[in-house]
């Protein structure tokens, strides 16, 4: 999710001298011919000319922001390092000077001074820029075709350090890298590499070796986490019931087909043990190379999230988290029939439901609404968790809620009346 932004009013650029290269059009203005440095000094607009320069749209008041900043420094690092070529221009939407020395003291890049809003107005109205956090990608020759990549954020995120030089045949090249990727799946080379060829497991004597040779021909969940995340926190014990639930029910059937594995982004080996250490299934090692490619191969941009591998080794669907939220453990095996099937279901279930309701968290009426009336993916106001198809929406201001998590009350002469024995 992103937080929105107000559009921004046209400015004409231009700096002291008169400069009319690319940059010094975008980035300067008639009072200023400069950019701010961590340090506090000033960098000339004019420096810029013959770069990769990403613009970073961001603000310290939405966490995502703070997120995807502490990624891009990362890779910011790396390439300065080896690329002096590139750079990265913080154009602000805090909402106070203090706010902005606070996020811009962990930039290790250039900013446009905070008081400078026209500037940041007319970038945020010429790059049609709706949300936050937003990088755009300009090549130093306008006359370039694709000279302008839209979608910085998604690509960082997806590709890294790789995605650079961020033209139009370096990520053509990284999408024909990826399908090759896709066309070759197994297990193996998603949870292998030729350091290790396992997995970690409880034992009551400690962590054990699993051969990841021994999960070829399972369904396997690819569970991106960490001990840090709140909504972590929420998701993992009910993922944890389903999985045993799921478990449970294969065993009596004497079977041994599916299986969960930790894809942890925990900050230290003590946060990684303290938090595995709550989880029955398996686990990649903590720091092991092969998570930052699985967060790249599957555009993880946000945990928890829950990747689930069919017996063949293909990807069934990124979709995992949401499947349980939906269906429990009557989501396994997770298959496209399954879900139409539970989706069947579903549609049944929803005939019975009525088709307005007054929920005791909210002030107006929830309408039920379905992905072919007005409804789709949301998170829900109540547990806080992913949703789909049916839900019930507030029509005045976008509140959604699972028909399960609705608690309906009843209104006589201004009175409400619980119906549901929840008061």
């Amino acid at each position: 999710m992103k937080a929105e932004m107000k559009d921004g009013a046209p400015q004409v650029v231009m700096n002291h001298n008169g400069n009319h290269g690319k940059f010094s059009h975008l980035l300067a203005s008639q009072d200023r011919d400069y950019l701010l440095s961590p340090t506090g000094a000033q960098v000339k607009v004019s420096d810029l000319e013959g770069k990769v320069v990403g613009l970073l749209f961001a603000a310290n008041w939405y966490p995502p922001c703070r997120g995807f900043t502490q990624v891009l420094a990362g890779i910011y690092e790396e390439l300065k390092s080896r690329v002096p070529q590139f750079e990265i221009v913080y154009v602000s939407s805090d909402e106070d000077l203090n706010a902005f020395n606070s996020f811009y003291g962990s930039m290790p890049w250039i900013a446009i001074p905070f008081s400078d809003l026209e500037t940041k107005k007319s970038l945020t109205r010429k790059f049609d820029v709706e949300a936050v956090p937003c990088l755009i990608l300009l090549q130093p020759d306008d006359r370039k075709e694709h000279a302008t990549v839209r979608d910085g954020v998604e690509l960082i995120y997806r590709y890294g350090i790789q995605a650079y030089p961020f033209s139009k045949d370096r990520l053509e090249q990284l999408q024909k890298e990826d399908k090759v990727k896709r066309d070759n799946q197994t297990l193996t080379n998603l949870l292998a590499n030729h350091h290790r060829d396992y997995v970690l497991s409880h034992t009551h004597t400690g962590l054990k070796k699993v051969p990841v040779a021994s999960l070829v021909g399972k369904t396997i969940g690819l569970y991106f986490s960490a001990e840090w995340c709140v909504p972590c926190a929420k998701f993992t014990p009910k993922l944890i019931s389903v999985y045993e639930k799921i478990k449970h029910e294969l065993a009596e059937k004497g079977e041994e087909d599916f299986e969960v594995v930790l894809i942890s982004s925990d900050r230290d080996q003590a946060s990684f043990d303290s938090y595995y250490s709550t989880m029955p299934w398996l686990a990649l090692p903590f720091g092991d190379p092969e998570i930052k490619n699985l967060v790249r191969h599957y555009n993880v941009q946000g945990i928890p999230w829950l990747v689930i591998i069919g017996p063949d080794g293909k990807t069934i669907t990124v979709h995992g988290r949401s499947l349980i939220n939906l269906y429990q453990e009557n989501a396994y095996p997770f298959t496209k029939a399954k879900v139409e099937e539970l989706e069947k279901q579903l549609e049944e279930e929803a005939k019975g439901l009525p088709a307005l309701v007054y929920h005791q968290g909210h002030r107006h009426d929830l309408n039920l609404v379905s992905d072919g009336n007005g409804g789709g993916p949301f998170i829900c106001c109540v547990c806080d968790e992913q949703g789909s198809s049916w839900a019930y929406q507030c029509l005045q201001c976008g509140y959604e809620v699972h028909p399960k998590c609705v608690r309906t009350v009843e209104r006589d002469d201004n009175v409400l009346v619980d119906t549901t024995g929840c008061f």
